[in-house]
């Protein structure tokens, strides 16, 4: 999330515990100690309580609804679990987040936990309506996807009756599923220069070939005479 968040909490201890989390691809623990069960428990009332008010069941689930249908999805997803603190509190938001996307056997004791009904059906509904798609997006978040190939074009545009030149980039990821980006032309050669001066102090010797290097200091050359002042 953006900036500091919250201090752990004894769902954020269970969740690690019960998913078997210790990074990335992580396995899932197919039950639950009883340490963590008390830990689910107190954690599930929690939440109960944090969603007692009136109205405030509703209110999730519009916020839920918001993010999962936004054409910004990603970005959405990104801050939900802030979302969700700023509506029930930092321990709840981060108890509904992981009840969304944790291990369906974990997610099963919440049957046990004497919770209002309706606050279980709420969840159990939720689950199945938004928790895959979540789980997949922060997944995606903290896993990113590489890229397997690139296009770059330029373009002409007309803006306020001048002409702009702009580069259109498409990025191709590992699951073929492209994305564009269109930008004016000092913003690509700021992201051009940011990268080579950021991969330089790091470069092995052979970690460039030859030809790159020449197309470098070829397309360099070309941008410093289209742009030096003629006297």
């Amino acid at each position: 999330m953006n900036g500091p968040g919250p201090k752990p909490g004894p769902f954020d201890s269970l969740g690690a515990k019960a998913l078997g989390r210790s990074g990335a691809g992580a396995t899932i623990a197919p039950m639950l100690d009883h340490e963590e069960k008390f830990l689910f428990k107190e954690e599930i009332l929690h939440l109960a309580n944090a969603v007692a008010e009136p109205g405030v069941l509703d209110n999730v689930e519009d916020l839920l609804t918001d993010v999962i249908t936004s054409p910004r999805f990603d970005s959405e997803v990104f801050t939900l679990e802030r979302s969700l603190q700023v509506m029930l509190g930092p321990r709840a938001g981060t108890t509904l987040v992981g009840l969304l996307t944790v291990a369906p056997e974990v997610f099963d004791e919440v049957a046990e936990v004497r919770i209002p009904s309706e606050v279980h059906e709420r969840l159990v509904a939720w689950r199945a309506r938004f928790g895959l798609a979540i789980d997949n997006a922060l997944n995606f978040l903290n896993n990113p996807d590489g890229i397997q190939g690139h296009n770059f074009a330029t373009q002409v545009a007309h803006v306020e009756e001048r002409r702009v030149l702009q580069g259109r980039l498409t990025l191709v990821r590992y699951n073929n599923e492209p994305q564009f980006f269109v930008a004016d032309a000092g913003v690509f050669l700021g992201l051009v220069s940011d990268i080579m001066e950021r991969l330089g102090p790091y470069l092995e010797p052979d970690a460039v070939d030859a030809e790159t290097i020449s197309r470098l200091r070829d397309a360099l050359g070309q941008i410093e005479r289209k742009t030096t002042t003629r006297g």
